[in-house]
Parts: C-alpha cells; structure tokens; sequence
C-alpha cells in the first residue's frame, strides 16, 4: 500500500458562534397594552406604571428594553416558527454539526406547544415533528450520501432521568423504572446508562417513537396550565453519513430540548406532589442560570475558571450546548397577559445572558476504521486472485453456467458505460473467466 492508498485525515475547522435568541409571545384573550414589541428591529419593551402606594420617593424601574434575534408576535403560526428558528439548525445538522434547540419560560407560556405542537391540528405540529419531516426529505434528496438516524428520548423528572422509550414505562410505577446515569470517559465524552437508542429508517418510524416518549411524559394539571409538563424532556436525533467510496463518516447530534418552565410557588398557591415538583424544576433551572452565569462571565473575559455543569443532570446533558461544539438556538416563550409581565421579564433577561454565550462549532467528521479494514480487505482479496492467476492456480471446474455469463455480461456494460477514466473491472483470477 502506497501513501496515496493511505487515508486522508479530516480537517477540523472551528469557528465562533453566539447562540441565537427568539422570543415567542403566546396569544391570549386579555393581551396588556404595557408590552410593545418591533418585530421588525427583534426588541421589546415592558412598561410597569411606579406603585402610588411606595411613596414620592420611589426609584422602581419603570421601562425594560430587550433585543432578540427574531420575535415571534402571537400571529405566528408553527411552520414560521420552525423556518425561522429550527431549519437552519436542522440543516447544519444534515452537514456534520451538533445542534440544540431548547425552549425557556414559565408553565403555561406555550414551551410544549412550540417543540411538540398540538395534538388536534396537522398544521398545529411542533419543532420536532417538523424537524422529523425535514430531515427524512433532505434525506432523500442527497444520492451521494447514505444516512443513518437513531433516536432516543430523555426524561428528568424530580432531578433524576428516566427513558421515555422504555417499553416497561406502562406497566410499570416511575419509582420501578431503572434510572439513567451519565457516565464520562477519560476524554469527558458524556454516555448515557439505561438510555435506549432506536433506529429509525423511516419518517413514521420516527413519528412513532415520539409519540409514544409523549405518551408516558409526566403530565399534571396546575393553576396556571391545565396539561403542565413536570419534567424536562430531550428528543435527540442522531444522523450519520457516509458517502460512496469515502472511508469518512460524518456523525453529528440534535438536541430538542423541552424545558419544564419555572414557577413562583407563592403565586400559584400549588401543594403536595406539585409543590414537590415545582420545587425541583425550579431549583435545575437555578442550576442552569448559574451555568449561563458563569459562562457570560468567562466571555467577559472575567477570571472564571470553573463552570458548574455537574450540579444537575440537566446542565451535563447540555454541556455541549452550552459552551462545547454546537449551534444552539434558544426560544424564550412569554405570556402576553399583563398578570405575567414579571416572570416575562425574568425569562427575556436569562436570553440576554444566554446570547452572550460562544460555543465553538465544528464538523464532526473523522475516518472510520471499519470502512478502513473492509477496503483492505477488499484488496487482500484482490491481490490474492491476481497472484493466482499469475501462478496459473486456477481450480478445475466445469464451463460457466448461464448465469455467470449473463453476470459477466452485465459487469462488462457498466464498466464501458462507467464516465469515470479511474473505473476498474473486477473480473476475478480465473482464465476462463478472463477468455469468456
């Protein structure tokens, strides 16, 4: 084997990229007049009128001022919201780069419908529904490459993971279920324990699998969202591709990531297994906040030298996007009722601290020892015919039957008719192969 006949390493090209922010208002039947929104310029702003009852004396904000890279009013309709915030992540994807789409907001400001959609309408589908569609057509689309795609579906439920497509999960109790454990080996690479991965070959396939993880996600009902999910659920997509004759591979993931939204427990009055609940969402997502901190201030250029992902399951599983080898994109959902308008404001101040956020992406493509091991193979195989055919070595058999010859026949037309000067023919080291 020559240095030719070696195989060529990728190169790994990083490059810098923020984490794009959009911000979702939900429709409702009161919407406030105190929020104003250019859609145009991605800003909005809040108006909170001082409290007569504080006194002369009163230095309350009065106007917060936020910009985002796109506002989705509540006119938008779901495929704007999956052309506008996930194709290009998508895309990216299909091409070798992780990515992450996750969702952010209080309970009932419309995170589940923005990643699921609704289960009513067809026109009503979800990011990730969407997502499934747009992968298996571009998919189709690409002759040069064959694709892969295997899917799993992840549940933190009260700060402990459990697979949503565990075909046990209906029959039997959550606190029965075996748990998934994040394991790390000596490069850091994060795995998961008790996760199961399927493969899908087709779009109903996929479909399929997320509407049974939707099934048994854990839902309750609550002052402020009739069907409140409680848990934080990931919907990763994992895509690989090879192209014909390459001994590349080109592995990337995709993250759908619904996160459970943060309460105040004060206001909603809620007790018992809700209490308990809100009580852990709230406490991962402070979690999150300070990962989100520490990584605003390291892009500061400030001295902050750790980053706590370790602090929750939620925040290893995002490692990589938050800060590692991923297009991210983030969609901060807010209620348009004037009741909302604090918790509305905390959400968009936690985008602005996200979009401060550099992540390093890359291609994720590198060469695959298999590939390398059956092309030689390949040619052991080769070599050995050619020697024996030089040896004259043949094995005596009877002439070539029908079949071997019509065989033949094709082998010969495809090579005369292949464009490419580099074609080889294989014909294998028997004369009477050779004289036919």
């Amino acid at each position: 084997m020559t240095d030719a006949d070696l195989p060529e390493q990728p190169q790994r090209h990083e490059e810098v990229a923020n984490i794009d922010i959009f911000l979702r208002i939900k429709p409702v039947p009161r919407p406030t007049n105190r929020i104003l929104v250019d859609s145009l310029e991605g800003k909005v702003e809040f108006n909170i009128p001082r409290d007569a009852a504080a006194g002369l004396i009163n230095n309350s904000r009065e106007r917060y001022l936020f910009s985002f890279n796109g506002i989705l009013t509540p006119e938008a309709k779901q495929d704007e919201v999956f052309e506008r915030v996930a194709r290009p992540v998508v895309t990216s994807a299909l091409s070798g780069f992780n990515g992450t789409v996750f969702a952010y907001g209080q309970t009932g400001s419309g995170k589940t419908f923005t990643i699921t959609g609704g289960a009513e309408r067809y026109v009503d589908r979800g990011i990730i529904p969407r997502t499934i569609a747009c992968i298996y057509s571009e998919v189709a689309k690409q002759a040069d490459y064959t694709y892969q795609v295997h899917i799993s579906y992840l549940e933190i439920y009260n700060e402990l993971g459990y697979d949503l497509l565990d075909p046990t999960r209906e029959v039997q109790a959550m606190e029965d279920l075996p748990q998934v454990y994040i394991q790390e080996d000596e490069d850091q690479n994060i795995n998961f324990k008790n996760l199961s991965i399927h493969r899908a070959a087709t779009e109903e396939e996929a479909l399929n699998l997320l509407f049974l993880g939707d099934t048994n996600r854990t839902v309750s009902e609550t002052p402020m969202n009739q069907a409140s999910t409680r848990s934080h659920c990931i919907f990763t997509i994992l895509l690989e591709a090879r192209r014909a004759g390459s001994d590349k591979v080109r592995r990337s993931k995709l993250n759908l990531v619904d996160l459970a939204g943060s309460e105040r427990v004060a206001k909603t009055g809620v007790d018992g297994t809700i209490l308990k609940e809100a009580k852990y969402i709230n406490l991962s997502l402070h979690y999150l906040e300070q990962v989100i901190v520490a990584l605003q201030e390291r892009n500061m250029g400030l001295s902050r030298g750790h980053v706590p992902y370790r602090n929750s399951l939620m925040t290893m599983v995002l490692r990589d996007s938050l800060g590692g080898n991923c297009k991210t994109v983030m969609v901060a959902t807010a209620s348009g009722e004037g009741q909302n308008m604090e918790e509305s404001i905390s959400t968009c101040r936690f985008a602005q601290r996200v979009a401060m956020i550099r992540n390093q992406v890359s291609v994720n493509e590198q060469v695959d020892p298999a590939a390398i091991i059956r092309r030689l193979k390949q040619e052991v195989r080769d070599l050995k015919e050619e020697l024996r055919l030089v040896r004259g070595d043949a094995p005596e058999r009877g002439p070539l039957t029908t079949n071997e010859l019509d065989r033949l026949t094709k082998q010969l037309l495809a090579y005369v008719d292949e464009p490419d000067q580099t074609a080889s023919i294989n014909l294998g080291g028997d004369m009477m192969v050779i004289r036919a």
